[in-house]
Formats: structure tokens, C-alpha cells, sequence
């Protein structure tokens, strides 16, 4: 199956598949550390809210995935599931366990930045939706994390380049639709200001990298749309000239060649059905930056549709690509640039 754009009929088989999973507690790889015989907890005890999916942040991601397709199809056949979940999990009490999580010492870099990025997703979202309830309970732990993100910040001299969880720019980039939906203009200048502190010498990239064995994301091109979406166009469109100076003749030739995924039952191998939808929503993001008349737009736009046809048909099937990807194919398809 392909798709150029999400559908109701699309959405509804996405709803599903999260519908399945997020309260699905086992198999479950935590990301958790002991400290006594007392935390050997079970995944719903740690996180009330977030304990299916596989993995907390696959459960946060899928929670934004079942938001926005609510503001999108309000009346479609998921609605009254979405709304019930939301009801049942998204409340006070749930929301101070998660937050109270947060409080341990060990819990420091939990989720950092990958998860943090993604909460405050879901958080804008959230706040999106004509009913404000779940938006209003969420509110205590989403700021718990914007705050993580404004101490961590100024202390993290370099950014991580990775393809993967550990990813900055990524991190950077979420956060900022937070910082837009709740007018946090001092939160949106730490983002900014980070991003050029951290990428605004970037030049010439070469991208050689691309792709490694676990990728889900383009370190080239999620740093291109974190400043994309960070900086002023006049800002921006003199950094990405000078970031990817040989786009219009399709080079580094690597970011324009869908990755190929060898085993769907192998987690990290499976990374890469990701990577080729992440790498769609960053294509099709920097397209519509561009001006009109530019060459590099139809260029980018190729390149969104030839790896969004290469991740689309392989949302679901093996759990350990079925618990994630539908959220990244609907960011793809349906994030506004």
C-alpha cells in the first residue's frame, strides 16, 4: 500500500493498530534503573499512563499519533475508543505517578531527549483538541519536562548526531511545537539559540554516515528541520544553502536512496522502515520552505514520496515495528511544514 497523504480510511487503520498496543503491557523493554529491591516494579506500576507500546516513548508517540488523528476525523469510527482511553488514562492520578517517576534521582536522563521530545508533542496536541480537559490534567507533566529540557540545555555543550533515540535535534524540534502551543517565548529563544549554538556553523555536509544499522532518523536531515522549524525563513534558507549546498543534483547522494530493511522481526534492523518515514516528513517539510521556483522543491519532494512508499506498506505486521511506525508514517504524511 502506498499514500500521498493521510485519509480517514488510513487514519482508522493507524487508530487501530495504536489501540492494540498502548495498553498492551508485555513484551516491554524498560528504560529503568534500581536503585533498591523496592524499584523492581512492573511497567504499569512505573507508568500508569505510558506502559504499553513496547516502551514508554513508543507509547507516548503513539498517544500524540491517536490525538491528532481525533482533531483531524472527530467523527471518525476510532473517535469514541480514543476518547474513552483518553478518559481512563489521562487522569490526576495517573498523572502524578508519572511525574512522581520523574522525582528519583536515577530518573535524571530518563527518556533524554528522545521521550522528552515527544511528551511535549503530545502535550501541544493535546492542547490542540477542542476538548481541553486532557490538556489541562497533562499540564503538571508536561512542564515537568519542558523544565528538564531548560536545566539540561545550557549545560550540553555538544550536540548528539546520532540516528537514533539520542538524537538533539530531534528534541530540539519537538519541543518547539510546546513552546509555540503554549506561547513560551523565553522557552522558544533557549530552543533557537541552542540549535545555532549547536548547528549554526554547519556546513557542507556530507551525510556519510547514512544510513547506519539501527537509524530511525537522518542526523542530516533532522538537523536541517530542526532549524527549519526554529529559525526565521531569512535565517534559515542561508544556513540550509550552505548545510546541503548540492541538493539539486541529489547529492549526498545517500539521503536520496530509500533504506533497505533486511529482518522486520529484528528491532533495530527494523529501525530502518522508520527512518525511511522520518526521512519523508523531514523531505516534505524542507520542500515547502523552499521558494517557488526553486529547483531543489521538486528535487525534495521526489525524494519525500520515494521513501514514504518505501515505509508505508510495512506499518504493521512484526510487533517490533507495529508498536511505532504509524506515528511516524502519520507525521509524514500529515505534519504541517
Amino acid at each position: 500500500m502506498t499514500a500521498a497523504r493521510l485519509t480517514e480510511e488510513l487514519a482508522l487503520r493507524f487508530a487501530r493498530i495504536a489501540l492494540g498496543h498502548v495498553g498492551r503491557e508485555y513484551p516491554n523493554k524498560p528504560d529503568h534503573t534500581l536503585a533498591g529491591p523496592e524499584d523492581a516494579l512492573t511497567p504499569r506500576e512505573l507508568h500508569p499512563i505510558f506502559y504499553g507500546s513496547y516502551d514508554w516513548h513508543s507509547c507516548v508517540h503513539s498517544y500524540w499519533m491517536l490525538a491528532r488523528l481525533l482533531r483531524r476525523y472527530p467523527g471518525f469510527e476510532a473517535a469514541a475508543d480514543i476518547r474513552a482511553l483518553f478518559d481512563a488514562q489521562l487522569t490526576p492520578e495517573k498523572v502524578a505517578v508519572e511525574c512522581a517517576y520523574l522525582a528519583a534521582p536515577t530518573a535524571r536522563g530518563f527518556k533524554r531527549p528522545y521521550g522528552w521530545g515527544w511528551l511535549l508533542k503530545l502535550a501541544a496536541e493535546l492542547s490542540l483538541l477542542d476538548d481541553k480537559r486532557w490538556s489541562e490534567v497533562c499540564a503538571p507533566l508536561a512542564e515537568a519536562f519542558a523544565q528538564r529540557f531548560r536545566d539540561f540545555l545550557p549545560l550540553a555543550t555538544y550536540p548528539v548526531r546520532v540516528g537514533t533515540h539520542f538524537n538533539t535535534a530531534f528534541g530540539l524540534r519537538m519541543a518547539a511545537d510546546y513552546a509555540t502551543a503554549t506561547a513560551d517565548d523565553d522557552f522558544a529563544v533557549l530552543l533557537r539559540e541552542t540549535a545555532l549554538r549547536w548547528y549554526g556553523d554547519d556546513t557542507d555536509c556530507p551525510a556519510w554516515g547514512e544510513p547506519s544499522g539501527d537509524d530511525f532518523q537522518s542526523s542530516a536531515l533532522i538537523e536541517a528541520e530542526c532549524m527549519r522549524r526554529l529559525l526565521a525563513p531569512e535565517a534559515f534558507l542561508p544556513w540550509f544553502d550552505r548545510f546541503l549546498p548540492k541538493l539539486a543534483r541529489q547529492e549526498p547522494a545517500t539521503l536520496f536512496r530509500p533504506a533497505t530493511v533486511s529482518d522486520r522481526s529484528d528491532g533495530k534492523i527494523a529501525h530502518l522502515d522508520g527512518l525511511n518515514l522520518s526521512r519523508a516528513w523531514c523531505w516534505r517539510a524542507l520542500a515547502g520552505a523552499l521558494p517557488e521556483g526553486d529547483a531543489r522543491r521538486a528535487v525534495a519532494r521526489t525524494a519525500a514520496a520515494e521513501h514514504l512508499a518505501a515505509g508505508i506498506p510495512h506499518i504493521a505486521g512484526d510487533y517490533m515495528g507495529e508498536h511505532w511506525l504509524a506515528s511516524f508514517a502519520v507525521l509524514a504524511l500529515e505534519e504541517e511544514p
